[in-house]
């Protein structure tokens, strides 16, 4: 039997960890503050601590190390609701064992105390410290969706190895941010980061650009040349855009990658590097393995680390802190403004084919336009046409609800009127909804409610309410 110490302040939280590790047979202590727990973990010397950020008094980051010497070296697994990349950074430095963002599932917490429970028994030792680096980020990963609390989770694992990192997603999500913040937390931050265009370099330049060469190696080589991956030295290189690699260099960049040596064109004479690799693409790779185009076994090589980027669409609620945040760059320059809810409400509509940078865009445009006021839904630039055209059906009703929420609050801002929008958009939007599953069903109200999932007498209120009538039995 197992004991696992959970220092936690809220009662909820404790009761559902109390209940499911003691249904795994494991011995369980609440703590809920972190000074209780420093106090309780050299008697009970858990084998796993499960450990929040934010507690009354000392924070849980603040005491993780302090648990981890009171407990003799305990795997700590780290929960926060607020979390984001510098927490999730900090953690791993601090040697948390794992990270779980709260809301979590329960099965998901039960894996990974479980994994942290076999850790201990396995090795009894800790994970590795590092040394904390508090300097302001030059660019920040703005998102408090769960999509991206696992890509920070991600970052914060991956960038204390050394192990090659393949980060993907359509183009505008923040790749070269991602590549970045993984240089910056890793014991190479002193190091050249070099980020390198693979689509931006013609062809028959590439592998001279890469690996460098020796004089008459080609006509034009007057002299030697350093390649970027020579110059990277024990830096990180961001090789963007990997998928436009020649296949020509493909192999020449795998063996470069296995055994850390470069050999400069019109050379035989290896020299040895120590670069670590990160790479980027917004392309299918495994469609351009189908099509011969590239190297399955550079592919594997490359992706050790595979960090996807969610599309902007997928994590909307996102876009209203991503907007504030590029306003915040802005000020000082050409804008002190503020966002309105109009404005916040359509921005949160839009399905941003462009992602990130796309919005980046929109935003500074309407700050432009507002003329450092407040930014209003009218500033800002209007919404591709092309999107417009390709948008799925639900797409295009949920741009016309935040529409239409953001007229009827454009004369509420700032004002203290009372509004009814919810019942209000019940109004528009429920009878077209019910006369078209009711057609559908051949005015069958048993078979519609079924198809709406909602009980037969919650059904027979709504189109008495809404006049609309129908079939009442199957």
């Amino acid at each position: 039997m197992s004991h696992v110490l959970v220092v936690d302040d809220e009662p909820a939280i404790c009761w559902g960890f109390r209940e499911l590790l003691r249904g795994e047979g494991h011995e369980v202590t609440i703590a809920s503050s972190a000074e209780e727990a420093l106090k309780v973990a050299p008697k009970c010397l858990p084998d796993t601590i499960v450990l929040d950020v934010r507690l009354p008094g000392m924070d849980g980051l603040s005491a993780l190390k302090q648990l981890k010497a009171k407990s003799n070296d305990a795997p700590v697994v780290v929960m926060t609701a607020f979390g984001n990349l510098e927490t999730a950074v900090r953690a791993v430095e601090e040697g948390a064992f794992d990270y779980l963002t709260k809301p979590f599932e329960l099965s998901d917490a039960n894996d990974v105390v479980r994994r942290a429970l076999e850790h201990r028994h396995a090795t009894r030792t800790a994970s590795p410290e590092g040394d904390s680096d508090d300097a302001a980020l030059a660019e920040t990963i703005v998102g408090s969706s769960p999509a991206m609390q696992a890509v920070f989770k991600q970052i914060a694992f991956v960038a204390q190895s050394d192990a090659p990192v393949l980060i993907t997603g359509e183009s505008g999500t923040g790749k070269e941010l991602v590549a970045r913040a993984i240089h910056r937390h890793s014991p190479r931050s002193s190091e050249p980061f070099m980020p390198v265009s693979l689509a931006a370099m013609n062809e028959a330049s590439v592998e001279s650009e890469l690996f460098g060469h020796v004089k008459g190696a080609f006509l034009g080589a007057t002299g030697e040349r350093k390649g970027i991956l020579e110059i990277a030295g024990s830096g990180t290189i961001l090789l963007d855009e990997i998928g436009d690699v020649p296949t020509a260099v493909q192999l020449k960049l795998l063996r470069t990658i296995e055994h850390q040596e470069i050999v400069p064109v019109g050379s035989a004479e290896p020299r040895q590097c120590g670069f670590r690799v990160v790479a980027a693409t917004n392309r299918d790779l495994g469609r351009l393995i189908e099509e011969g185009l590239f190297r399955e076994d550079l592919y594997f090589r490359l992706g050790v680390v595979k960090i996807e980027l969610p599309p902007l669409r997928e994590r909307p609620e996102d876009i209203p802190d991503l907007a504030r945040h590029f306003l915040s760059l802005m000020a000082g320059k050409s804008t002190d403004g503020t966002l309105s809810s109009s404005a916040l409400l359509e921005l949160s509509g839009r399905p941003w084919p462009g992602n990130v940078r796309e919005l980046r865009n929109a935003v500074e445009h309407a700050a432009i336009m507002s003329r450092g006021g407040t930014i209003e839904a009218s500033h800002l630039p209007p919404a591709d046409s092309t999107t417009t055209r390709s948008a799925s059906s639900s797409d295009v009703l949920q741009r016309e609800i935040v529409r239409w929420a953001s007229e009827q609050l454009q004369p509420l801002d700032g004002a203290d009127s009372e509004a009814a929008l919810y019942e209000d958009v019940l109004q528009l939007v429920e009878p077209p909804l019910l006369n078209a599953v009711l057609a559908h069903c051949r005015n069958n109200r048993a078979a519609a409610a079924r198809l709406l999932g909602l009980h037969r007498a919650t059904l027979r209120q709504k189109l008495k309410n809404h006049g609309i009538t129908g079939e009442d039995d199957a």
